[in-house]
């Protein structure tokens, strides 16, 4: 498994678009699947924000599932795991939450779900991050171990 690259000119702006729309209180055009995450800097202790492709949603619980596709490097996922206390904001709902990165086999569970749900995405996420993945369980396992898959869970 590659580590994921950073993406780079035309394809780094549209990956900063939905921020955009997010800080224009346009973000509910978006839909369900994506959310943005306000969450502390671990050096400047100042709000940062990051706009997530939700992964799962546990609707009896409010929680939100997001995957962090640059790995244990995204800056938001290492300054949630110093401060867990984050504030979610999906469509027009803004709530205070508790992020925790989850243990593997949970991690494989929520992502295998997301393949049966959305396979073309998956693939596509995979080949924009330099990730293989062929549709098997065995890739989605090693791309469990890879990608940090976060809860997101209503305080």
């Amino acid at each position: 498994m590659h580590r994921a690259a950073p993406p780079a000119g035309l394809l780094r702006l549209l990956f900063r678009l939905p921020l955009l729309l997010y800080r224009a209180h346009l973000g509910w055009l978006l839909g369900s699947r994506f959310l943005m995450l306000t969450h502390t800097g671990r050096r400047s202790g100042l709000p940062r924000k990051a706009v997530l492709e939700v992964v799962h949603r546990d609707a009896s619980a409010g929680s939100y599932y997001v995957v962090a596709a640059y790995a244990r490097h995204a800056d938001w996922f290492r300054n949630i795991m110093q401060d867990p206390h984050v504030c979610v904001t999906a469509g027009r709902r803004t709530f205070p939450a508790s992020a925790e990165s989850l243990e593997h086999a949970a991690a494989r569970d929520v992502l295998a779900e997301y393949a049966r749900q959305h396979p073309r995405a998956l693939r596509t996420i995979a080949r924009l991050f330099r990730l293989e993945y062929d549709g098997s369980a065995q890739s989605i396992d090693s791309m469990a171990l890879a990608l940090p898959v976060v809860s997101l869970c209503p305080r």
